[in-house]
């Protein structure tokens, strides 16, 4: 596949074997629908092989883009943790957050280094950001409305999802219910101890 030139958008998620990614880190991380299952991914965490593919990851990136809801936990998490080069980098790497309710002071007052996109046009404001000097990534984690957006206007040129071994039976996921097919290219495949799999893709040119 040919890369265009600027930044690439990379999507990396938990994800449940019937496609749902709501919630994984906790149980009042996001109840929305009645969802009861919070918490889910974090027995199928293998550090050994997981941690390194995150922390890589990591290193490689150039902004993180979020969602309101992901962004306000992880802004409410990572600012306080300092100390060790993780952190030390999520708290000082550029930030991106989609929203219509914040304010630009309160984004940056909150967690150092983010920009809001805000206003009636958000996939334009990533499609502006992407195609902008750099030609780095911008890595999405979580936030399964706005990446259910950014599948559906073509703007995700990786998928990072480690697949996990279990079914929730409903939650929110980050794959459009818009009967259009999406080839992937298989770049990659990992197994961890406790049965996930850490699958790359990229989307197929036309």
């Amino acid at each position: 596949m040919d890369r265009q030139t600027g930044m690439r958008i990379i999507l990396t998620d938990f994800i449940s074997v019937d496609g749902v990614v709501q919630a994984p880190g906790g149980p009042d991380e996001d109840t929305d629908g009645g969802f009861r299952h919070g918490g889910w991914s974090i027995p199928f965490f293998d550090p050994e092989t997981m941690g390194p593919v995150i922390g890589e990851d990591m290193a490689a990136t150039e902004a993180l883009l979020f969602g309101r809801r992901t962004w306000d936990g992880m802004a409410a998490a990572w600012p306080d943790r300092a100390g060790d080069p993780y952190a030390d980098q999520m708290n000082t790497v550029k930030k991106y957050v989609v929203s219509r309710t914040l304010t630009a002071d309160g984004a940056s007052s909150r967690w150092n280094n983010t920009t809001l996109l805000g206003g009636d046009d958000a996939i334009g404001a990533v499609r502006r950001l992407k195609e902008g000097d750099g030609d780095g990534i911008i890595l999405v984690w979580g936030s399964p409305s706005l990446a259910r957006q950014l599948v559906e206007n073509d703007l995700v040129d990786e998928y990072r999802l480690m697949l996990e071994p279990l079914l929730l039976g409903g939650g929110k996921t980050i794959f459009p219910a818009d009967g259009r097919a999406r080839p992937l290219e298989l770049v990659s495949v990992t197994q961890a101890k406790t049965g996930v799999l850490i699958c790359t893709y990229r989307p197929v040119s036309a």
